[in-house]
């Protein structure tokens, strides 16, 4: 066990450079005190470390110095091959990565090669949902060379709510959640998370940007979307709705099925009764109003009083109900 740790610590520096105890402590999920001894066993067996003092110290490897990487072992290959190119759900993207895959099987020996092309043979990923999000990642190689190159972009970009605007950033990096990517870039009013799919008319500036040495990407965007799913849950609504507007807020919040509410209410067949989870209740106001007749608001009471007052106001007479009937139960007269 110690020696795999020891490897792993050794891989570690050599991606990463220089690491704290801190850091090596916590991407192997072991005391700072255990990290510190590995540093001194590491260096026992001659390998050339290097302690820095200071606020911006840690441990790295002397420079020039690299380790050979021993063959993989069957639980590493199994999950190498997991992430098959045809997860990464763009087709430009797969090509790329299922050429680089191949050449890093050619490299494995003969015995390797025969297993994991037997593993292969065993597992697919299907990268698209049921339903599809038809996400256009044309733009992506672009935003990765603005990325690469530490190069300002600026796009176009168009929000969830249809409003559009010019943006230009300084581009952090990128996050893959299952088939959809997103930018994570420094804006002028902060840090800014966008679709790649919404973007358009990006263009790489020839300015450059200084990235900060200390950005987590992977620490930022737990946090960030453990406050954005914070803020979905301060405002749930339960709708009824038609299947193409279904598909839209799919693409647009967060949903969950609302079975409960379908039985409570009489829907044409093609509808379904959804929760939907906004940000806040103008959000949902809006959202609702430009679905118009193709939803219907069964909760909260509150935001259907005022989307039918914004109707009435509107066409100058009340509007067809924004609820539906409730379906009487066994023990009511029908």
């Amino acid at each position: 066990m110690k020696s795999s740790r020891l490897l792993s610590t050794l891989m570690l520096l050599q991606a990463h450079g220089r690491l704290s105890a801190r850091e090596l402590a916590e991407r192997l999920e072991v005391s700072q005190r255990t990290a510190l001894r590995d540093m001194e066993a590491l260096s026992a067996a001659g390998v050339p470390i290097v302690a820095l003092r200071g606020a911006q110290g840690g441990w790295e490897l002397a420079p020039g110095w690299r380790t050979r990487v021993p063959g993989l072992d069957e639980a590493e290959l199994r999950a190498l091959l997991m992430s098959q190119p045809s997860a990464l759900g763009h087709p430009s993207l797969a090509a790329a990565s299922e050429r680089a895959f191949g050449k890093l099987l050619a490299a494995m020996p003969h015995k390797m090669q025969t297993q994991a092309a037997s593993i292969r043979a065993r597992l697919h990923i299907d990268p698209e949902g049921w339903h599809p999000s038809h996400n256009d990642l044309g733009l992506l190689p672009i935003v990765q060379d603005a990325i690469a190159r530490d190069c300002k972009l600026t796009f176009l970009y168009r929000r969830a709510d249809g409003e559009s605007g010019v943006r230009t950033v300084d581009p952090y990096g990128l996050v893959s959640k299952q088939a959809t990517w997103y930018l994570v870039a420094r804006a002028p009013a902060g840090m800014r998370t966008y679709r790649i799919s919404r973007m358009q008319n990006a263009v790489v500036l020839a300015v450059t940007f200084e990235r900060p040495a200390n950005f987590d990407l992977a620490a930022h965007w737990k946090s960030a979307t453990a406050q954005l799913q914070q803020k979905r849950e301060q405002f749930r609504t339960t709708l009824a709705v038609a299947a193409d507007a279904a598909a839209q807020l799919t693409g647009w919040c967060r949903v969950s099925p609302a079975p409960e509410a379908r039985l409570a209410h009489a829907l044409p067949d093609a509808w379904t009764t959804l929760h939907v989870y906004f940000e806040n209740p103008e959000e949902a106001r809006f959202i609702v109003l430009g679905l118009a007749a193709r939803v219907h608001v069964l909760a909260p009471a509150s935001l259907r009083d005022q989307v039918m007052d914004e109707m009435r106001a509107a066409i100058g007479r009340p509007p067809v109900s924004l609820s539906w009937p409730v379906r009487p139960t066994d023990g009511q007269q029908r």
